[in-house]
């Protein structure tokens, strides 16, 4: 029975994620086997968005009584620029994945910095540290991960996007703001296999790999043994790349830890109350993994 659906009532708290699309998502997995193991009367729901109407569905759904939302591809830097009061954690990251709703407000957080650098530690025992990292994608996930990056002490970053004038800008802007050396790489094969080749740490920060179809955007040429390969596509136990990246030797990891850790800071700031944090990671195990032997 620890599946089975709580009983709904008018007293049930909803949740929410939003996304466009949205049915990949495993947020609702984690937060409802949470909301089930601290015994809450609530219930996290997916809804498909489109960015466009981002904005009139955030204020609809604090008026109905939502009592916090998630926000996926492609609609956090939609919700940057959208909501008036940004943590400090949005404001710097420039993207907002999680909104509250005190007081009648509507404030964006961002907790995919954090929830990144405490799965990169958790997978490979080390931190970004000292070392050069090559991001393949500068979109909200990409760019909050790049930023996290620098701020955790990383050596040099090198970032990419087919859209160039966006990698560009990031790029930029944490050389300057963050004091780390950085500069955008060419979008296109080879320079990416050869900007990966030359660097210590890859991450995969884009939506390839979301299907299973998907051709990874680089093969085993890019990689070599000691280095790290983090890729943010959580849905499936080893992704295109990560098959890739394995095969010439580098340690690999998934973002299901990613998701785990930055949906528990989340939690925490809508409850007010620690994550369950272990009920969570197991049931994401078991939707990615099934049971093990």
């Amino acid at each position: 029975m620890e599946n089975a659906l709580p009983q709904l009532s008018g007293k049930t708290r909803p949740f929410a994620v939003l996304g466009h699309p949205i049915s990949h998502s495993l947020s609702p997995v984690m937060h409802n086997a949470a909301f089930r193991s601290l015994g809450m009367d609530a219930i996290y729901l997916p809804f498909d968005v489109h960015p466009d109407r981002l904005m009139t569905v955030l204020p609809a759904m604090r008026e109905m009584g939502f009592a916090g939302v998630n926000l996926t591809v492609p609609l956090k830097e939609v919700a940057f620029r959208g909501i008036a009061d940004l943590d400090e954690s949005a404001r710097t990251l420039g993207a907002v994945n999680t909104v509250e709703f005190p007081g009648g407000g509507m404030r964006g957080h961002n907790t995919d910095g954090a929830g990144f650098l405490a799965a990169f530690r958790e997978a490979f025992n080390t931190t970004p540290s000292g070392k050069s990292v090559f991001i393949l994608g500068s979109g909200g996930a990409g760019r909050a991960v790049a930023i996290a990056c620098a701020d955790a002490g990383a050596r040099k970053i090198l970032v990419t996007d087919v859209d160039s004038p966006r990698a560009a800008s990031l790029a930029k802007e944490i050389s300057a703001k963050h004091g780390t050396e950085s500069s955008a790489v060419r979008a296109g094969p080879e320079t990416w296999r050869d900007a990966a080749a030359a660097c210590d740490v890859v991450i995969q920060a884009t939506p390839c790999g979301m299907k299973q179809s998907d051709a990874p955007l680089m093969d085993r040429n890019a990689f070599g043994k000691g280095q790290l390969l983090f890729d943010l596509v959580y849905m499936y136990p080893r992704t295109g790349i990560m098959i890739e990246a394995e095969a010439a030797g580098a340690a690999c990891a998934n973002g299901l830890g990613m998701l785990l850790h930055q949906g528990a800071r989340a939690f925490t700031i809508w409850t007010g109350r620690p994550a369950a944090v272990e009920a969570m990671r197991a049931a994401l195990e078991q939707a990615v993994y099934g049971d093990k032997p």
